[in-house]
């Protein structure tokens, strides 16, 4: 398993499964990898971090907004602070020290730096971006892990309910729904905009 939002520990007791069993625990990390990819596409972005920086580049059309605070640089989400923030394109590229991340403490909160901000000046040394930095989020938020373990809860159960529809004596046969609501209750407020 690699960055699943939740652990088979947890989803083992969510189904009332003895931790010792490991009868089923392929198919329970097969419902943790799903809910949490799923997750990802559903939100437009990914909650885990990055283990070391990486280079992304970005054009500078259509990602600098200018506002009363001066120009902000949208980014993908990065877990801690860029080490190294370039303007230019080809071989010629500057080095920029002269802005603040964005939103402001955004780590402390648990939250991903999604701008640099440029309180005086412009970005427009060149026409693109290159920033080192370890991206994703700093923690996984709570409601992602919820949201994991009801999607998986709910993926290991349907191997008992073909063709999307299950049913008991107290309730008669019931059509599952394409969306569970809660699930979408808890992730759709880390929705990108223009996502989802």
């Amino acid at each position: 398993m690699a960055n699943e939002y939740a652990d088979r520990a947890l989803l083992k007791e969510r189904l009332n499964i003895e931790a010792a069993d490991t009868s089923r625990d392929a198919l329970l990390d097969g419902a943790l990898a799903a809910s949490s990819r799923g997750i990802d596409r559903a939100t437009g972005r990914r909650f885990w971090l990055d283990d070391t920086a990486t280079v992304r580049t970005f054009t500078l059309a259509g990602r600098v907004m200018c506002g009363a605070g001066g120009e902000r640089l949208l980014l993908d989400d990065m877990g801690d602070a860029p080490s190294v923030v370039e303007t230019g394109s080809g071989a010629s590229w500057t080095a920029r020290t002269d802005y603040d991340t964005a939103p402001d403490n955004a780590i402390v909160r648990g939250r991903p730096i999604t701008a640099l901000l440029l309180a005086s000046g412009r970005w427009g040394a060149g026409p693109r971006a290159r920033v080192t930095a370890r991206w994703g989020w700093p923690t996984v938020p709570d409601e992602i892990t919820e949201a994991t373990l009801l999607q998986a809860a709910r993926l290991y159960r349907r191997k008992d309910s073909p063709e999307g529809v299950t049913g008991s004596a107290e309730w008669g046969v019931v059509r599952l729904s394409r969306r569970d609501p809660d699930v979408w209750a808890l992730i759709e407020h880390f929705v990108l905009p223009g996502f989802g």
